[in-house]
């Protein structure tokens, strides 16, 4: 492990104990506590590169208060804006940011973009009301009023998951705030029952990042090996790329359950990153409250088991990093300017690999998603349908390792980083996924296949085991 990831994991370990401490403060000590301990780790870990995000704050409140009605778009230009500055800056001859930096400055711009789009929801509703002349009930996920500058700083410096995520909305920060009784939900016996394959996940980690190095596909040795080797190689390097950040997200996850953040009733249907789907409405007595079932559903970052087991590529990306594709869905993938599922789909790629960084890697592994996509989709389509059950068993268990090849081969692009080294580990192993998932485009368009939008859900299996087996 390199000095930044041993940083990392002690920042994740020690929001452990800090979120006890703050689990049953009030709204003030919450609000600004959280604040200070999230400001002191940016200060301690970035130094003077802490300015990028105060700017990119400043400057998106400011786009709230002078147009509340499109902040939204605005928010979401001038941080990806920012992005694109921030990323420059060798090139302008001025001081390079630390990763901790990096890593700040890419969940604020998810949490700023959020806020504004709430915002911009909340004027909208406003608008709406003074023209119908009456006063409506509190809508789900509204905010109560414009956020002023203190709270925005509060909540963009809150220390829980600011480096790491999962990322969150504005109202589930206010939520946990304003808690009516904050010692009701459960938070020790669910953070052990979240927290323990995590050991084993950061073993397996040590192990697979030492036997199968990823400094070796770099080497000209490398591409003497066996073409068998070669195609090998890929499986641990995403092995170890899974454990790592398994290890990392059920962390930051275990950081906020020992706060009781984004603790909602079981009744409420939270989705990650998003929050309740359902209205319920809040206990009035600590003996109701306690009576209540709670789950975190609402910051759960990572599925394990699906993300491992589930049959399509499509589902492996809704189990993986969960608020960020929450946000992605919300916020990018509604409002792309075509109603293709597979442009759709690659506009969200675009942008998720330009969020991610500049290194032609994450192009072109994020790129090749929608590839797999309409290719898994139009296949399926024309085929699955037609088999037998145990035709379709055998189907899903291919489709899977299918799945899991190719995200093996995208994982490459997304460690190796560079052009040169992408392509070259590419084109060593053939381009094979990239001519299986054409093949399986042209085969699926030829038998009549559907577009991927169009298939019926009830006929596609999310996973390979007849219940889904969850850490919980």
């Amino acid at each position: 492990m390199s000095p930044e990831e041993w940083t990392y994991l002690v920042v994740l370990l020690i929001s452990i104990p800090i979120g006890f401490l703050f689990k049953k403060a009030g709204p003030g000590l919450k609000r600004w506590g959280a604040a200070a301990v999230g400001l002191g780790l940016t200060l301690f870990t970035c130094g003077p590169h802490t300015l990028h995000s105060l700017v990119t704050i400043l400057g998106t409140w400011a786009l709230i208060q002078a147009q509340p009605c499109s902040c939204h778009a605005l928010a979401l230009a001038w941080t990806f804006s920012y992005l694109l500055f921030f990323r420059a800056l060798s090139l302008l001859g001025l001081p390079t940011p630390t990763p901790f930096t990096n890593a700040v400055q890419l969940l604020l711009t998810l949490k700023l973009v959020s806020l504004a789009s709430e915002v911009q929801d909340l004027h909208l509703a406003q608008r709406k009301e003074m023209a119908s002349g009456f006063s409506k009930g509190p809508t789900l996920g509204l905010l109560p009023d414009v956020p002023s500058l203190m709270e925005t700083l509060s909540y963009s410096y809150c220390y829980v998951g600011i480096m790491t995520g999962p990322f969150f909305r504005y109202r589930t920060y206010l939520d946990w705030l304003e808690q009516p009784f904050p010692g009701a939900g459960p938070s020790l016996r669910p953070l052990l029952r979240r927290a323990w394959p995590a050991p084993l996940f950061g073993l397996l980690f040590l192990l697979s990042s030492h036997l199968f190095p990823l400094e070796a596909v770099r080497e000209d040795a490398f591409y003497a090996r066996p073409l068998p080797a070669r195609l090998f190689y890929m499986i641990p390097v995403f092995f170890a790329f899974r454990m790592r950040f398994y290890v990392a997200w059920i962390a930051a996850e275990c950081g906020c359950i020992a706060a009781g953040f984004g603790a909602y009733p079981v009744a409420a249907k939270a989705r990650a990153g998003g929050g309740p789907t359902l209205q319920c409405p809040p206990p009035s007595s600590p003996e109701k409250a306690a009576s209540l079932e709670y789950d975190y559903e609402t910051i759960r970052n990572i599925d394990c088991y699906s993300t491992d087991f589930c049959v399509r590529v499509r589902d492996g990306m809704r189990y993986w990093n969960m608020t960020v594709q929450w946000w992605l869905a919300q916020y990018i993938y509604k409002s792309a300017p075509t109603r293709s599922y597979v442009l759709r789909s690659a506009w969200t790629m675009l942008l998720s690999a330009y969020w991610h960084g500049l290194h032609p890697g994450y192009y072109l592994s994020f790129l090749t998603i929608p590839l797999c996509l309409a290719a898994e989709g139009r296949l399926e389509s024309a085929l699955r349908g037609r088999l037998s059950p145990g035709g379709q068993k055998a189907w899903d268990w291919v489709h899977w390792f299918l799945k899991m090849r190719a995200y093996d081969y995208m994982c490459m692009g997304f460690v190796l980083l560079s052009l040169a080294d992408t392509l070259r580990y590419w084109a060593s192993i053939y381009f094979c996924i990239h001519f299986l998932a054409l093949a399986a485009l042209g085969l699926g368009l030829a038998l009549g296949g559907g577009s991927p939008s169009r298939r019926k859900a009830a006929s596609q299996p999310t996973s390979l085991a007849p219940e889904k087996l969850r850490e919980e």
